[in-house]
């Protein structure tokens, strides 16, 4: 069957459009320029490469930028003190620490420290225990990313069988949270990882498949009904010696034996990552405006 494919870029383009307009009224109007920091701790390629993004963005939104680096062998009390500085500074309405972080550093304290109201990648317990009764916060970046192109592409859910493969707390735990509510994906949902049973046959009877269980190519075709919408969240660098670059990006999803069986479906790259960076923004903007937490 001929699939459609999922394009990310091109809506986050036009969604990022239409933030710059918004924020272009907001300060015509006499309001404050949104204003987003990131922590970026190491020199990890996939983390650069995030960050370096987030800041085109921002200036593609009409956002205030700023950067702030330290080596790996910053201390924790380091880290926690920047992170007090930014939730006290009042010109920042949002901020992110960019993960993973080194492992002498406890990233759920590092989170824990984030204010709330400016924890735009929605990873504080507050914002996550908010998402899953269905109150107003930041809803964690990919999630909301995924959300977005399936309301974009008009693709049903209601009522749907959603396979959600992963269960991190980045990705497969809100995701599952978000299909499941009424107000959101409204679907029948069935979180699968590494260690579940008929993994096979659970992915097989579902409508959509949501893949974000970081191996590569691990969705095959026999595990996909025709018709199903499959969408590819994962991003895992793969040795390639015909790349300028010597690696590629691969998704979880073996994409040219799976995508002729779907009705949609998301490459890698270019589906959900741009869309990742996209529902920053919008999170960013909702800060500014002081949408959800006065």
């Amino acid at each position: 069957m001929a699939y459609q494919l999922i394009d990310g870029k091109a809506t986050a383009t036009a969604i990022k459009a239409e933030i710059a307009e918004a924020v272009r009224l907001l300060v015509a109007g006499g309001g404050k320029q949104p204003h987003l920091a990131a922590v970026l701790v190491g020199h990890d390629g996939g983390s650069e490469t995030y960050v370096r993004n987030k800041v085109i963005a921002c200036e593609q939104c009409g956002f205030k930028s700023t950067l702030i680096r330290f080596e790996a062998d910053v201390t924790e009390a380091e880290l926690l003190a920047c992170v007090d500085k930014l939730n006290r500074d009042e010109d920042v309405d949002g901020f992110i620490v960019q993960l993973p972080l080194p492992v002498h550093i406890d990233e759920q304290k590092v989170i824990m420290a984030i204010d709330y109201r400016k924890d735009v990648d929605g990873f504080h317990p507050v914002n996550v225990g908010r998402m899953a009764i269905g109150l107003p916060c930041f809803i964690s970046a990919t999630p909301l990313g995924i959300l977005t192109l399936l309301n974009h592409y008009h693709i049903a859910t209601s009522g749907k069988k959603c396979v959600v493969l992963g269960r991190s707390n980045i990705v497969g735990k809100p995701m599952a949270q978000l299909m499941m509510q009424k107000h959101y994906g409204d679907a029948t949902v069935t979180v699968c990882h590494s260690h579940s049973a008929n993994l096979k046959e659970e992915c097989r009877q579902a409508d959509i498949i949501i893949a974000a269980i970081g191996k590569p190519d691990f969705v095959t075709a026999d595990m996909v009904k025709d018709g199903a919408v499959v969408i590819d969240v994962g991003t895992t660098r793969v040795a390639d010696a015909t790349r300028k670059s010597g690696f590629r990006l691969n998704g979880d999803v073996k994409f040219d034996e799976v995508a002729p069986k779907c009705s949609f479906i998301t490459p890698v790259p270019g589906g959900v990552g741009p869309m990742t960076i996209c529902s920053l923004m919008k999170n960013t903007l909702a800060a500014g405006r002081h949408e959800y937490y006065q």
